[in-house]
């Protein structure tokens, strides 16, 4: 069931647990519909991939795979630690997402 999340495109996130536990990287693409993320450079797996016009030779090729979003968590951008995500109105009007660690305002 696809629903809304806090977690975003372009993102620093952290794994917390699995086997890439500890690792960081940036949302590359939020799949709503089976609530998983990609990260950069996390959970990669191998694809053997045949030779065709598109992607010219094949071979073995190394991607990431999508890992669920219960199992990441925004970096803080003060401390650099992992933190939960809240909404507040600014002064100005604006709906805003921010570090509840800091109380940082998160990029949109």
């Amino acid at each position: 069931m696809a629903g809304k999340f806090k977690i975003k495109k372009g993102d620093r996130v952290v794994v917390v647990t699995g086997r890439d536990r500890g690792r960081q990287g940036e949302v590359l693409r939020v799949l709503r519909a089976e609530s998983r993320v990609l990260v950069q450079g996390v959970n990669m797996v191998k694809r053997h991939t045949k030779p065709n016009a598109r992607t010219g030779g094949g071979g073995i090729v190394e991607k990431e795979a999508p890992i669920h979003i219960s199992n990441v968590a925004c970096i803080d951008p003060q401390s650099s630690r992992p933190t939960r995500v809240g909404y507040r109105f600014l002064e100005d009007g604006r709906k805003v997402r921010f570090a509840k660690r800091s109380g940082e305002v998160l990029s949109n």
